[in-house]
Order: C-alpha cells, then structure tokens, then sequence
C-alpha cells in the first residue's frame, strides 16, 4: 500500500515504479516480466523508461529496507551485499 502511494506521489503508476525500480540497480542488466496482455505488455515496457531519483529510491528502502524477506517462508539465503548495502544499490 506504501509504495503504491509513493508511486502516487511520484505521478507514476506502480507497474512503471516496480520496473524502474530493479532497473535502478546497477547490478540489474534484465528485469523479467510476465504480462497476459498486450495492453500489460506496453504498460511494462514504458516503466522500462522511468528514471527513479535519490529520494524517491531512499522511500521505497523505508517502506522495505534492503533485503528484508516479506514472507519469512521466502527465506533461502541470507542475502548478499549488493543487495542488503545501499551504498551498493546506487550507481
């Protein structure tokens, strides 16, 4: 609910704030999705475009800090670095 009113505020559906949203990461070279529709599809492809800013990234990491598990039954590694260390998350 959180990011979808950080996408509000942000003038961005939240289809084009999760995409950009992995894309962000520098270690990211490939986001995967799975749209049923065309219409999905496109809407995907134009979160492809969307830089996200500093501070817009710095809420999403309050809303979910860096490498937290949601669903602790997710849980299978202890997540690495890159992900957990924000300073690594940032070009």
């Amino acid at each position: 609910m959180r990011n979808r009113q950080a996408a509000h505020r942000a003038g961005l559906p939240l289809s084009h704030l999760a995409v950009a949203f992995v894309l962000a990461h520098p270690a990211v070279c490939v986001v995967l999705i799975g749209p049923r529709r065309p219409e999905q599809l496109a809407d995907l492809l134009a979160g492809a475009g969307v830089e996200l800013d500093a501070g817009l990234l710095d809420r999403i990491d309050e809303i979910v800090p860096p490498g937290v598990d949601l669903n602790p039954d997710d849980f299978y590694i202890d997540p690495a670095p890159a992900v957990t260390d924000k300073r690594l998350r940032r070009c």
